[in-house]
């Protein structure tokens, strides 16, 4: 690997720690929004948002470090342009017989790979050394003396097909797009169990009692029973297998594969979370239904403000006060695009009166996008399904965040890279895979808001 490749990974590696960096602090803003934060939550916090800015400290020293070499390597290349080996010199003036003309400044017989002519171009283009530009400026004046009319004819680069080599931009290769993970991002974490394909919950659905006792009678007794909960651990896995030849003659061929398999297992849980049949959030999710032919943003709200209250009266003092609401980013922008001369009647903290909540005008998948006019946090997912209902229809969650449960190894996503199995054809198998599991039932308190008032929006001003 090269040392441009290097300085073009640590940059990105250094992009990636500056967005993990900008996420723990939004996540850390959007904790300190809530009136019911505590301080344990915020400490927690501050604490993730200072390890990730360490990393990008540690990321920048590595590019800076990187850079600083690449620079010195340069000023190398740049100083051997300029040091003629002794042997190369030509004769002094009066040291030489001359017949009819004079030697040509870049000898063939002296130099047949023409290494001093390309010395002297890269010592030009830097801009440093005057004696490069004179060696050329003569080189060109004898060129036009012996080929002047094969130069007049001025041939284009089309002309050297063989010679003018096509330069492909590795470090800006476009990566497929997807969806990736915010709504999975934003759910509570458990490290995964180190044993068992199950994950079992106990869930207290009967209650004990009090009652106003009669004097003397016997007091209330209910005996106190739980259900088990039980759900599945899944396993998330792709694999690719790419011939020996492209990895060996390829440039960053094996990091760009495994970063589209990684983009791939991402979407993939998300998308579980969130459409898996029985489990998945849409179905679990209680509905509030928004049925309209003509819908607006301002109607919308109402609806989505019904659900939060839902959410807080299946959980009552379970409730952590940490709602989130999460919709597709089309949705988003739909109540983004209302416009009114109305506001709400009661003012949330951080929030201006008139306006329909905030956008924080952050990137997709970097956590909270804005918050509501109630304060309430936004995330935008596009692996909710836009085909819903009569086939155009979305849907918004709203769901309290501490009460979306998911366990995931630490280290997942794995890699597997296996030679042995298809050594026979010069093969690489590339595999990536990570177990999970979720559940969004520990409290029955999910809503969505769904029906024909959440078709395919048309971005009208309402």
């Amino acid at each position: 690997m090269t040392l441009a490749e290097l300085i073009a990974q640590a940059r990105t590696a250094l992009d990636t720690a500056i967005a993990t960096r900008q996420r723990e602090q939004d996540a850390l803003m959007a904790l300190r929004s809530d009136e019911n934060l505590t301080e344990d939550a915020v400490t927690a916090q501050v604490a993730l948002r200072d390890t990730a800015d360490a990393e990008v400290t540690r990321r920048q020293e590595a590019l800076a470090g990187l850079e600083a070499e690449q620079v010195r390597e340069n000023e190398l290349a740049a100083l051997q342009a300029r040091t003629v080996p002794a042997a190369n010199r030509a004769p002094a003036y009066d040291q030489v017989h001359r017949v009819g003309q004079d030697e040509r400044t870049y000898r063939p017989d002296q130099d047949r790979r023409g290494r001093q002519f390309e010395r002297d171009v890269v010592a030009a283009a830097l801009g440093d050394d005057y004696e490069a530009r004179d060696r050329l400026s003569r080189h060109m004046a004898e060129e036009r003396v012996e080929r002047g009319n094969q130069l007049e004819r001025a041939a284009g680069t089309a002309a050297f097909a063989g010679l003018v080599v096509p330069q492909y931009l590795t470090d800006l290769y476009a990566p497929a797009a997807a969806a990736k993970r915010p709504f999975a991002d934003a759910c509570r974490k458990h490290d995964m169990p180190a044993q068992g394909m199950t994950v079992n919950l106990s869930r207290i659905t009967t209650s004990t009692s009090t009652a106003i006792q009669t004097e003397n009678a016997a007091v209330s007794e209910t005996d106190i029973d739980d259900t088990l909960l039980t759900f599945n651990v899944q396993t998330n896995a792709g694999q690719q297998t790419l011939s020996r030849q492209a990895i060996e003659r390829g440039a960053g061929v094996e990091p760009v594969v495994l970063d589209d398999l990684f983009r791939r297992y991402a979407t993939t849980l998300d998308s579980t979370l969130l459409n898996q049949a029985t489990n998945g959030l849409t179905n679990v999710a209680t509905t509030v239904a928004y049925t309209d032919a003509s819908p607006t943003a301002a109607e919308a709200y109402p609806k989505i403000i019904e659900g939060l209250a839902g959410v807080e009266s299946a959980l009552l003092d379970m409730a952590s006060g940490d709602n989130i609401a999460v919709m597709h980013s089309r949705r988003w922008y739909w109540l983004q695009n209302a416009m009114g001369s109305t506001w709400p009647l009661i003012t949330q903290p951080g929030i201006v009166a008139q306006t329909l909540g905030a956008n924080y005008a952050t990137a997709y998948g970097s956590g909270v996008r804005g918050v509501l006019p109630n304060g309430t946090p936004v995330i935008v997912d596009n692996n909710i399904a836009t085909t819903l209902g009569g086939g155009t229809e979305d849907e918004i969650y709203l769901v309290d965040r501490q009460e979306c449960h998911l366990w995931e190894d630490p280290s997942a996503p794995m890699y597997i890279r296996a030679e042995q199995t298809k050594a026979a054809s010069l093969g690489v198998l590339m595999v990536v895979y990570g177990y999970f599991a979720y559940t969004h039932v520990r409290y029955a308190h999910a809503r969505k808001i769904a029906g024909t008032g959440l078709i395919a929006p048309t971005f009208t001003g309402v």
